[in-house]
């Protein structure tokens, strides 16, 4: 079992995926968006080289928690992948994981290059607490099937 998951942003899509036994969540890539079309023949490509098995979109609440302009733009994203793929789609909170990654990314001294990366690091902070959720046995989907979690 592989899952992918992306941040979704205006301009890029940072995705990441876990490791083969579904323990370690690993950035993979900064995709530029290119238009849906372009952006979803990406993604698939990575899905299929990857056998990714399930999605996660990161949907950022508000501090307060509540579903915001972002999130609702993240959430049609989710739901255009939905119909788009042939796999599970779970939304998740991922309220400041982008401010994570930065800080990451800066904290470790990487340089200016490394941190172009920060999208799939922000998507690898996403998709760790759904692999921990994964391997403790908590289902990812409610019963509707896309309930957005929470980290």
């Amino acid at each position: 079992m592989r899952i992918l998951a992306i941040d979704p942003g205006e301009r890029r899509l940072g995705v990441a995926v876990s490791d083969p036994t579904g323990i370690i969540a690993v950035p993979l890539e900064v995709i530029e968006r290119r238009g849906w079309a372009k952006d979803l023949g990406r993604l698939r490509h990575l899905i299929e080289i990857y056998q990714v098995t399930e999605i996660v979109v990161g949907c950022p609440l508000t501090a307060s928690g509540i579903v915001g302009p972002q999130a609702r733009v993240a959430a049609r994203f989710a739901e255009r992948l939905r119909t788009s793929l042939a796999l599970p789609v779970t939304e998740v909170d991922e309220r400041y994981s982008t401010v994570a990654a930065e800080r990451s990314l800066r904290e470790s001294g990487a340089g200016r290059a490394a941190r172009r990366r920060r999208d799939a690091v922000a998507a690898a902070l996403i998709l760790q607490p759904v692999l921990d959720r994964v391997r403790r046995d908590e289902p990812l989907r409610g019963s509707g099937g896309d309930a957005m979690l929470a980290p």
